[in-house]
């Protein structure tokens, strides 16, 4: 069952920089990603049903930060439907932060929990986001050039996700939410393409990402 999108309804989306993607530099707020592509696809497919759209991402946060801001940032907005994409700084953060630490899976499953459980008081329609990392080649710098991420590290990242991955997907059961299974859609698209036609680092969508990603979005509601 897809998501009817009404008349006048509020869609948020929201996350960490993958979902932010500069929108405080954006006309509309949007920012320069899939949340815009969705938009702008929408509008062209359903110019008699208006919807506003809202993107409270920031680049960097991880569950933890999203709980800090969630009232005033998502909840007090009262959104029909939230999207959420997060859990990859929940992945790898003591690899680019001094004083990050490995944030266990259970700990990753009871905050994101936390996001989920007024939304679906409120009646709120909820798209979960897998997080994903692509298999990119070479070394990248990352971190703000602080670190640099090759085979090794990507490795550790990898092991990593997989659970975190996996505590989405059960989420979205849970809570009766539509899965965006972004994490296999990307490694699909990469054993024809090569990983850095969607990500270049492995974690930001190219363009051609971000059309992915919207365009499998889009297949989530009607």
């Amino acid at each position: 069952m897809t998501i009817t999108v009404r008349p006048g309804s509020t869609v948020m989306f929201t996350g960490d920089s993958i979902t932010d993607c500069q929108r405080l530099e954006s006309e509309d707020g949007l920012g320069f990603g899939y949340p815009l592509r969705v938009a702008g696809e929408w509008g062209l497919r359903h110019p008699d049903r208006p919807v506003t759209w809202l993107n409270s991402g920031i680049a960097g946060h991880k569950v933890q930060d999203l709980e800090a801001r969630w009232q005033t940032d998502v909840l007090d907005a009262g959104p029909d439907v939230v999207s959420i994409l997060v859990g990859v700084n929940d992945m790898g953060w003591h690899t680019l932060d001094p004083e990050g630490y490995v944030i266990p899976v259970e700990e990753f499953t009871a905050g994101y929990d936390r996001l989920l459980a007024p939304l679906a008081e409120a009646g709120t329609e909820l798209i979960l986001i897998e997080p994903f990392l692509l298999p990119i080649h070479g070394v990248v710098e990352a971190g703000a050039g602080t670190a640099r991420i090759g085979w090794e590290e990507r490795k550790e990242w990898r092991a990593d996700l997989d659970p975190k991955i996996q505590a989405v997907r059960e989420l979205a059961d849970t809570y009766g939410a539509q899965l965006l299974p972004a994490d296999r859609m990307f490694a699909e698209l990469a054993a024809t393409t090569g990983p850095e036609h969607w990500a270049q680092d492995g974690v930001h969508p190219t363009p051609a990402g971000h059309a992915a990603l919207a365009a499998a979005w889009l297949r989530l509601v009607a």
